[in-house]
């Protein structure tokens, strides 16, 4: 499966592209770009803007613009009343010239974060008000195979603005290199809205199951068991809480994995409830039945598969 199934996605755009983005930006949404870096390529950008305007230019309010000319580095910027602001600037540089890319943007409620090919790569605050977004543009030297939304499917209304309290979330990466399995990672803070889990692996040859668990070192509680049953291509989820399985959900309208095949999975923790999604397709939700989140501070991996990567951030 790839971001080309969704539901809103546009195949193959002509770059430079523009395009509307119904409904504007909400959080809790996750924007899919997958495509290739021309070999001579010296730059591209990624702006979610504000209209289409050209003269005057319309507002960006996020520019991601990465330069691989001499040094190669990423520039973020906000452009307003056609002036760029501040440059923020990361040299890490996840893009390779000749290579294929996968970007997810994770809009929150006071930020942008962004992943490149499974990995965290940035964070860029708000300067502009989300929703006045309701534009994409791609240009430069890029090319583009699928861009996909991951919509933001929780009935629950936002919060008014003056009661938001601003938290601060540090990033957090694995604290181990080795992922041999079963796997155990912890989460020092335990785990809280707004942090994704991003988990890349293959499925055995001959498998049976695997089985990922988000739970608590300090009890028996899962707050969240993702069961991939292989034989039956059965996905079930559900929880173990006060030493008893609830109901099982199992309902999809598809079996992602497949025996002997790379597979990204990406878990968005959300208020009310967990958002997965497995190579670039929004799979399921499943709605929070724990309270006490923070308490919930390991992930754990087990089965029939081969952990190639985690990354908690």
């Amino acid at each position: 499966m790839s971001v080309a199934e969704l539901n809103r996605t546009v195949l193959n755009p002509v770059i430079p592209y523009t395009g509307t983005i119904f409904g504007g930006l909400q959080p809790g949404e996750m924007v899919i770009i997958q495509g290739s870096v021309p070999k001579d390529s010296d730059r591209f950008q990624v702006d979610f803007q504000c209209g289409s305007s050209v003269k005057p230019r319309a507002d960006v309010s996020f520019h991601l613009n990465p330069r691989f000319k001499k040094s190669a580095y990423v520039v973020c910027n906000t452009l307003q009343q056609e002036c760029w602001g501040k440059e923020e600037i990361t040299y890490e540089m996840p893009f390779k010239k000749g290579q294929p890319f996968e970007t997810i943007i994770l809009v929150q409620r006071d930020s942008f974060k962004v992943a490149v090919n499974g990995r965290h790569l940035l964070q860029y605050k708000h300067r502009v008000d989300l929703e006045r977004v309701d534009t994409l543009g791609i240009s430069g030297q890029v090319e583009i195979q699928a861009i996909g939304f991951v919509p933001n499917t929780t009935s629950t209304p936002p919060a008014p603005t003056m009661m938001i309290k601003e938290t601060k979330v540090n990033p957090i990466l694995s604290a181990t290199s080795d992922f041999t399995v079963p796997y155990k990672g912890r989460l020092p803070n335990g785990l809280s809205p707004g942090q994704t889990i991003t988990i890349r692996g293959e499925v055995s040859a001959y498998p049976h199951s695997f089985t990922v668990n988000l739970s608590s070192s300090d009890s028996s509680d899962i707050a969240l068991h993702l069961n991939s049953r292989m034989k039956s291509n059965t996905f079930v989820r559900n929880s173990y809480l006060r030493d008893s399985w609830g109901a099982e959900e199992v309902s999809l309208p598809e079996f992602p994995f497949t025996a002997g095949q790379y597979f990204e999975m990406i878990l968005c923790c959300d208020p009310s409830q967990f958002k997965v999604a497995v190579n670039g397709v929004h799979l399921l939700d499943y709605k929070h039945r724990v309270k006490g989140l923070e308490k919930i501070n390991q992930l754990e991996i087990m089965g029939d598969v081969k952990l190639l990567d985690v990354k908690i951030w």
